[in-house]
């Protein structure tokens, strides 16, 4: 078991260097439970980019959905990140339907159908990275703040979308919702190009002042927080950073924030919680 403790650490090490630096802030008898929890959110996030097809990503997220269900114990067993995944579900006590709602969500990510509007961009970031903070916090801390985890997580989403804003466009993919490009105009052929249209740059900044007010509510409550479950926010130390870089950039070229800086970013935060959302 040891072993696929640290397969998911190398996997969260080479695969989410973000949260991998965050991990290392958790106690290191949490720590190894973090790792598998960001390691089963690092498979399901590449199956797009691991598949030329819906079907074949349907197929491996129905795996996963077994998997957490209770079946496939035997193929479970022989997969490092399915098996550190559900030692880790038994020894916390993870709720299935918060996993199996992560993987739900994920099914979005298979299809080039845009999203709807802006309601349906913070239901898939509350059903991703707000449920991953979530499930952080209960390995770490015993319980959830949803009043913490659902806005920073939001806000970590969508910067994170922003970010990859040039892939997603670059395949057909589009996370910006349809209300908001029919409210700027954005001319959809000229985006998939890879052209910026008039009401691109507009489109883009509400976005980023969508993601900016979710964090500030986070902010509002992160002082109530436990101790022990700081280091599952950390990730959202690089929102508001990420996104003041982004309002600078060319939104089919951003710019990225350094790794060293990122590092710093993290490390900032975790001497001082109030600067997560700050």
């Amino acid at each position: 078991m040891q072993d696929a403790f640290a397969y998911c650490a190398e996997l969260v090490r080479t695969s989410d260097r973000d949260r991998f630096i965050t991990s290392l802030f958790a106690p290191v008898e949490r720590r190894g439970a973090l790792q598998a929890l960001y390691a089963f959110n690092a498979e399901l996030a590449r199956v797009r980019d691991l598949v030329r097809e819906p079907l074949p990503g349907e197929i491996r997220l129905q795996w996963w959905s077994d998997v957490v269900g209770g079946g496939r114990a035997e193929e479970a067993s022989a997969n490092p990140v399915a098996s550190a995944l559900l030692a880790t579900i038994g020894n916390q006590g993870l709720a299935s339907a918060t996993l199996a709602g992560l993987i739900e969500a994920r099914r979005f990510d298979l299809y080039d159908e845009p999203m709807k509007g802006i309601a349906d961009l913070e239901s898939y970031a509350r059903s991703t990275s707000s449920a991953l903070i979530a499930l952080a916090m209960q390995v770490l801390a015993g319980t959830d703040v949803p009043a913490a985890s659902g806005p920073a997580g939001i806000a970590y989403a969508i910067a994170g979308l922003l970010r990859a804003f040039p892939l997603h466009a670059a395949r057909g993919q589009l996370y910006l919702p349809m209300d908001v490009v029919e409210r700027h105009q954005v001319r959809l052929p000229d985006l998939f190009a890879g052209r910026s249209s008039p009401g691109l740059a507009p489109a883009l900044a509400e976005l980023r002042e969508l993601a900016r007010r979710h964090l500030a509510a986070a902010h509002e409550v992160i002082g109530a927080l436990p101790e022990a479950a700081v280091p599952a926010l950390l990730p959202a130390a690089l929102v508001r950073p990420a996104l003041d870089r982004l309002d600078q950039c060319d939104p089919f070229a951003p710019v990225e924030i350094a790794a060293w800086r990122r590092q710093w970013l993290i490390w900032r935060a975790a001497r001082n919680p109030a600067r997560i959302a700050r």
